[in-house]
């Protein structure tokens, strides 16, 4: 919670400053990219189960992610139990049922035909964890005072980036998950009207038969997804 009395502008000095040379930076590049290419969205989990506190130092991680003003619009909901777990599924796949039958159209059902998707969601309660992430739209000050975020999805966006890499870096795989609408999930998980969900992020190890769609591993090339303009020498 944000005070009012913090609020002063108070310059520090850069704090872990790292310095490579460019061969080193490109090393350290292509190293992050080798290690990050191999991240795959799976629909097939294990129940092999995952201790929480790697959830909670990947969630940390996310939490470092830049935001509008600093004000880190964010909350990521953690949940292992079973019980849970299942009513989220329900939840989710009656919202799924109404998507698949008529309520997505059908340029957008063609659009996932590749992908393989359905309104059946069992990774939902096999899935050692889900984490659900919300946005908050609005802050409170210490004294109970709302004030304003800005760039919410922008920042939020960053950050579940984040999380997701550092959930791969450590090893776990995941499944974004976004059944619309998910007012829902404010009800089962009990979370404020300022927070709104955007997603929720399957999380564990894939199955032994986990398989990805073909068309998955189909990546636009370097030069479709850059532009470049420098001083020519």
């Amino acid at each position: 919670m944000i005070s009012k009395s913090a609020l002063d502008y108070q310059p520090l000095p850069l704090p872990d400053r790292r310095i490579y040379d460019d061969k080193e930076m490109l090393a350290r590049a292509q190293d992050f990219y080798d290690d990050v290419r191999t991240r795959h969205t799976v629909r097939h989990f294990s129940d092999r189960p995952v201790d929480r506190t790697i959830i909670e130092a990947c969630i940390r991680a996310a939490g470092t992610a830049p935001s509008g003003a600093n004000h880190q619009p964010w909350h990521f909901v953690a949940i292992s139990n079973a019980d849970l777990k299942h009513k989220i599924r329900l939840a989710a796949e009656e919202e799924e049922r109404k998507f698949y039958d008529g309520g997505a159209g059908d340029e957008w059902i063609k659009a996932l035909e590749p992908i393989g998707t359905d309104a059946d969601k069992p990774h939902l309660d096999i899935a050692p964890w889900l984490i659900v992430i919300f946005a908050q739209r609005w802050g409170t000050f210490d004294d109970g005072t709302r004030y304003k975020h800005y760039y919410v999805p922008e920042s939020v966006g960053i950050a579940t980036g984040l999380l997701i890499t550092a959930l791969h870096h450590a090893g776990l795989s995941t499944l974004t998950h976004t059944p619309n609408p998910m007012k829902f999930l404010n009800g089962i998980l009990n979370r404020p009207e300022a927070e709104k969900p955007v997603m929720i992020l399957a999380v564990g190890h894939p199955a032994e038969d986990a398989t990805v769609p073909a068309v998955a591993k189909i990546k636009k090339p370097l030069e479709e997804i850059l532009s470049v303009f420098e001083d020519q020498e």
